[in-house]
């Protein structure tokens, strides 16, 4: 439970364990105490420890087509969804396609949106197909 509650990454679990953290927490008058002591020393599980980057999209078979566009990316994801899931990396659960958010009343439309079961938030893809511009982090900023 501790483990979950802190988001531990294995490391820092299987040092709790030999450290022998449970007993200790069995034996300790003031239990709070311990655990606040501990989520505070503990190492943090962090996204980069989860998502895997870059990730590779030779499997989508793309490698072909002279123009990509970003609707032949899209459909070539949601083609090849159990093996996009594994490059990302464990945990991402598919949510959405074209995910239409209120903003400010207007209507932006997210191309795909996973959740992290471990990191317990969404992750929000956008794709584009050519040379990054500064506009689409502001995009990724604002969504």
């Amino acid at each position: 439970m501790e483990s979950i509650k802190g988001n531990w990454p294995f490391r820092e679990l299987d040092r709790q364990i030999n450290s022998l953290y449970f007993e200790r927490s069995g034996l300790s008058k003031n239990k709070k105490a311990l655990s606040n002591l501990i989520s505070k020393k503990a190492m943090q599980l962090q996204p980069t420890d989860v998502i895997n980057t870059p990730i590779s999209l030779e499997f989508l078979g793309l490698n072909e087509k002279v123009l990509i566009t970003e609707n032949d990316l899209e459909q070539a994801i949601l083609d090849n969804l159990q093996k996009f899931l594994l490059e990302m990396g464990h945990g991402f659960c598919f949510e959405a396609r074209q995910k239409r958010i209120l903003i400010d009343n207007d209507y932006f439309f997210v191309d795909l949106v996973f959740y992290h079961r471990v990191l317990k938030c969404h992750v929000i893809v956008e794709l584009k197909a050519d040379k990054f511009k500064h506009e689409y982090a502001s995009q990724l900023n604002m969504y």
